[in-house]
């Protein structure tokens, strides 16, 4: 068993045990464990922390999104309504205006038919009395048939001019 190498080794092994143990080893590998550990632990609670406020974040990010799009949506519909109340005056302006147009229109229709026959009445008067004049001049001679027609001529053309 003396001579054996793995013997030896195993010898070997425990002597650099033991000299690792005397001289602190082990305790400073626990120490390096220890650090090494706590820089881990270390290292979670930041994570745990980042991941935190990455969620308090994305949530304050979805409820700003959430009135942004309520927001919009009010502009969207204010804009729409304003869209239809201008349309609608714009219909109301139209139709007061075609309404006026029409209204100017039948009143100078009105105008020219009143002026129309007025003229028409005026000539009819005028014609009715020259063909009086005519006939009177022709059945009535004389200077008394002259006085006669001239004064009717004058008392007609009076009574139609007013």
């Amino acid at each position: 068993m003396w001579n054996t190498p793995e013997f030896w080794v195993a010898v070997a092994f425990f002597i650099l045990l033991g000299i690792a143990a005397w001289m602190g080893g082990f305790k400073t590998i626990g120490n390096l464990l220890d650090k090494r550990g706590q820089r881990i632990a270390t290292e979670l609670e930041e994570a745990r922390r980042l991941s935190a406020e990455a969620r308090a974040l994305r949530d304050e990010y979805m409820t700003k999104r959430r009135e942004a799009e309520k927001e919009a949506g009010e502009i969207v519909a204010a804009a729409r309504d304003e869209a239809a109340r201008v349309s609608q005056e714009a219909h109301n302006r139209l139709a007061e205006f075609v309404a006026g147009r029409t209204a100017a229109a039948e009143a100078k229709i009105a105008q020219a038919e009143a002026q129309a026959t007025s003229e028409v009445r005026s000539a009819a008067a005028d014609a009715g009395l020259r063909a009086a004049e005519v006939i009177l001049r022709q059945r009535t001679q004389g200077e008394t048939a002259e006085a006669l027609v001239r004064s009717g001529v004058s008392q007609i053309r009076g009574a139609f001019t007013h």
